[in-house]
């Protein structure tokens, strides 16, 4: 029987191997033999999980054909990768990427690290802060004072408790979006509402529209539900989102959904204006696209001319009927990544839809948490909460961005008005082997590539405003200790034991 679950094909191994960009050779500098770089760059994908665990690998010759290579240089690059335990073959079933004993599965995603080995281990790869305390503690008083009364009942109500509901369409009519309770559906997190999107729109095979680069984990979502993504190119900078390209998209490719960040885009932070807000909606109604607008950063800007009374009006404000826009809010980003609230805005039939389905996924999302959430939107507790927020990503960022310059001058990024991430090209180094080197300097960072379809963006970084002050000094001065791995090929001193530091 074949140990085998997935296969990937020469003309996609070669794509992704080739995306695999490097610093050429500096004087003195020498190159690795032909079959050790393929070895590297294979072993690379694996560890990143772009090429999954247990995947069958293509036949020496079909890749060597793609690859514009001998067959002997595959060969040995096979040999090397079996005996570093990063495959496995067997005669007549091929070969199949492992890892070698001892080494964790590689992540999909970008999964927090444990927090024990947050004392020497400085984590970029998770976009999230503390709690804003002592917010998350009263919040949790004054959702055990009003859980009694829930307690008496069976506790599972699929579309959310009424009374968070009725809140959460109350934030929208004042914002002038009137929204009734019968358009909320409260969701375990963003995830959890766009899974129940994706599952009840995207079939699969189904095609959907996303951003280039979009957020890593949702990418990874819409791969598992078995979504062919088509991207659309970003442009550069803060400047946002080309209308050009996506109308070209939604009118040529007729994706059924369509995913985009407007406020504070995650990865880049930029912030799409009101005429793009419109005219991607416009787009999206006639190619007959169901746009899902995610809205977890909507209120993390940092500076006060983007304000409240500056930001543009929400996506859904350009589709009153509610026809073409589904949109998605979250606690977890602007309140706590621990507070798995989230929530979906749309048209009330599309709601009853996704309650009817998720009788078979979740059922619900847990009462104490609902509660909690309701407490701080009808206290006034949310606002106080988001302003402790905004003013720690501020100082995290300023630091952050000062430490850059002073240690990687020649990294270059846009330093953006709100949200929680810099997107940030890496100097013409490879992001992945930054990422795999920063594990040997002791910082953790995602490279590029998670954040693309395909290989894109081999030569970025995203670094999240997760740390400040003296940590976030050390963080630069590990990344420039990684950098000069990747520029040596891993040969160069490593940085001292990493210090350890209390976030």
């Amino acid at each position: 029987m074949a140990q085998w679950t997935s296969a990937v094909g020469a003309a996609q191994l070669a794509r992704l191997l080739n995306s695999q960009q490097e610093r050429p050779a500096g004087p003195g500098s020498r190159r690795p033999p032909a079959y050790r770089a393929l070895a590297d760059g294979v072993r690379l994908l694996v560890l990143e999980g772009r090429v999954p665990v247990a995947a069958r690998l293509p036949a020496e010759r079909e890749l060597a054909l793609s690859l514009s290579v001998s067959r002997t240089t595959v060969a040995a690059a096979y040999e090397a990768l079996r005996g570093e335990g990063f495959l496995e073959s067997r005669r007549g079933a091929g070969s199949w990427t492992a890892v070698p004993a001892g080494n964790p599965v590689p992540a999909r995603g970008l999964e927090p690290l444990p927090p024990e080995a947050l004392g020497s281990m400085i984590d970029l790869g998770c976009a999230s802060l503390p709690a804003p305390e002592p917010w998350l503690t009263r919040a949790v008083q004054g959702a055990l004072e009003e859980l009694p009364p829930y307690a008496h009942t069976h506790g599972d109500y699929p579309a959310g408790l009424p009374a968070l509901r009725a809140m959460i369409a109350e934030r929208y009519t004042a914002r002038g979006i009137p929204t009734m309770p019968e358009q909320i559906m409260v969701t375990t997190g963003a995830m959890g509402a766009i899974d129940a999107i994706c599952h009840l729109f995207a079939g699969r095979g189904e095609r959907i529209a996303v951003e280039s680069p979009s957020y890593a984990n949702i990418l990874q979502l819409m791969r598992e539900a078995g979504a062919r993504l088509v991207p659309v190119a970003m442009a550069e900078g803060l400047a946002g989102w080309d209308m050009d390209r996506w109308r070209q998209v939604l009118r040529e490719a007729a994706p059924r959904l369509a995913y985009v960040v407007a406020d504070f885009h995650n990865p880049t932070g930029a912030l799409a204006d009101e005429d793009q807000r419109r005219r991607l909606v416009d787009a999206a109604r006639a190619a007959g696209t169901v746009l899902v607008a995610d809205e977890t950063m909507s209120e993390l800007w940092l500076e006060e001319e983007v304000g409240a009374a500056g930001m543009p009006r929400r996506v859904c404000a350009f589709d009153p009927a509610g026809s073409t826009v589904i949109t998605v809010g979250s606690a977890s980003k602007a309140f706590w990544a621990g507070m798995r609230i989230g929530w979906v805005r749309a048209a009330p039939d599309i709601v009853r839809s996704l309650v009817a389905a998720r009788a078979y996924a979740d059922l619900g999302t847990p009462v104490l948490e609902q509660l909690a959430v309701n407490w701080l939107f009808s206290t006034g507790g949310w606002e106080q909460a988001v302003a402790l927020r905004r003013a720690q990503a501020r100082e995290n960022r300023d630091a952050l961005v000062a430490a850059l310059g002073r240690e990687l001058p020649d990294w270059e990024f846009s330093v953006p008005r709100g949200g929680l991430t810099l997107w940030v090209r890496a100097g013409g180094l490879s992001g992945s082997r930054l990422a795999e080197m920063g594990e040997r300097t002791g910082v953790r960072v995602p490279s590029g590539p998670r954040f693309g379809v395909d290989g894109a963006f081999e030569g970025y970084v995203r670094l999240p405003f997760t740390v400040g002050g003296a940590v976030a000094q050390e963080a630069a001065v590990r990344l420039a200790a990684a950098a000069r791995l990747v520029e040596t090929g891993g040969t160069g001193a490593a940085a001292e034991s990493p210090r350890t530091f209390v976030a």
